[in-house]
Formats: structure tokens, sequence, C-alpha cells
């Protein structure tokens, strides 16, 4: 007996708003430290404020924002401490990702990652290479190759945990644009990793890896070095 196709779960108003607030905090429409103001929120959103406030409750538990005693909500701040071990924490999982993924992938992923890098690539000539970009649809196409890198790794815990640290690493990102990349290549970066990863050369592939994150970390040492 054939069972009934499973109706999807309705997204709920304090669900809308959560992902609304979480992306504007990842992409740094609410920078960090910002006050949050319940009803402020519900205004702009307009919605009552009951989900505006299980959903900064939501995002509070994840570690985007901060409850103050008493006093609301805030857009979690951002530290030096946190942000180091933050990037701990991205090399390590994503360093496992790659080096399953290489080794599980097929002709698929292969392709999937020569196109991603082809779109990637594309995008970076038409811009100066050595300057942070501030470009949606580079951004788009950058999100994509790395994507792409540890898509293959055949657990699906290990790949969320990537999302995870990705998204976190996100807020960080965005500061690195006050700062100049002198002298910095990263198409080049891309190339290299994307080269070592089809060619199957796992070690070099998750030293590329590692270095590209280490070398985007040392801008964001600046960054916040002249915020904190």
């Amino acid at each position: 007996m054939t069972r009934p196709a499973a109706k999807a779960e309705p997204t709920t108003l304090s669900t809308q708003i959560y992902r609304r607030l979480r992306a504007e905090l990842i992409d740094g429409l609410l920078p960090p430290g910002t006050k949050l103001k319940v009803q402020a929120l519900a205004d702009a959103y307009g919605t009552g404020t009951s989900p505006v406030r299980e959903a900064l409750s939501s995002l509070a538990a994840e570690g985007l924002v901060e409850r103050l005693d008493q006093r609301g909500f805030r857009a979690a701040p951002v530290t030096l401490p946190q942000f180091e071990e933050l990037l701990r924490a991205r090399c390590w999982v994503e360093e496992v990702a790659l080096r399953e993924s290489i080794l599980a992938g097929d002709a698929a992923w292969e392709e999937a990652l020569v196109v991603a890098r082809y779109r990637l690539g594309g995008l970076a000539r038409r811009s100066d290479p050595s300057s942070p970009r501030d470009d949606p649809a580079w951004d788009a196409a950058h999100l994509a190759f790395h994507r792409a890198l540890v898509a293959a790794c055949p657990s699906a815990t290990m790949i969320g945990f990537c999302e995870t640290v990705r998204e976190r690493a996100a807020r960080y990102r965005g500061l690195a644009l006050t700062v100049a990349y002198p002298s910095r290549d990263v198409a080049a970066e891309h190339e290299a990793l994307a080269e070592a990863a089809l060619a199957r050369r796992v070690p070099e592939a998750c030293g590329l890896l590692v270095a590209h994150y280490r070398r985007t970390a040392d801008y964001l040492r600046l960054a916040l070095e002249r915020l904190t």
C-alpha cells in the first residue's frame, strides 16, 4: 500500500522572522553590538512582538545574538579571541570534509567543481584580484565553489558543520572589506586549490585550503584590531 506523501510543515511567522534576522546578522546589515529592540523590529516587520522575541531567543541560543539582563537583545559583538577560535574550528572541520570529499568524489563531483571553478574564475577576471570583494554575484560564485569542494563528503553531519562555521565566519569576512588586500591574488589561490582537488592530491589540497583561510584571517585581524 502506497503511503500518501507527507505534507510540508507550514513556515511559522517566528521562523520567517528568524530567517530574516539571521541573514541580516550574517550579512552585516545588523552590525555587531547593535541593540535589537523587540518593538522596533516588530514595527519594521509588520508583526507582533511575540514572534520577534521567539526569533531572537533562537538566535541567542545560536550565538548570533546576546540576551542582555533586563535590557533586551543585541547583535553579538565580535572579538579577536572568538574569531581565532572560529578560525581553528573552520580549518579543522573543512580540512576533514575536503579530504573525505576528494577521496569519495566521482565524475559528477568533478564536473560540478569544474563548473563552479569556471564561474568563479570568470567573475574574478572582470575585476581587480587584489581588492576585497563587495559583489553579490562574486559572493554567490565563491560560496558555490567552496561548497562544491566538500560536496562529495559522505557525512551529511560534517557538511552541516562546514555550513555552520562558514556562516559564522561570514560575519567577520565583511569586516575585512575595510582593509586593503595588497598584492593578494585570490583568483590564483582558488585555481591552485581546485587543481589540487581535481588531481586528487589530498595533502596539497588540504594545505592550500587552510592557507587560504589563514590569509583571509590576517586581514580580518587587522580590521578587528581597529574595531576593538
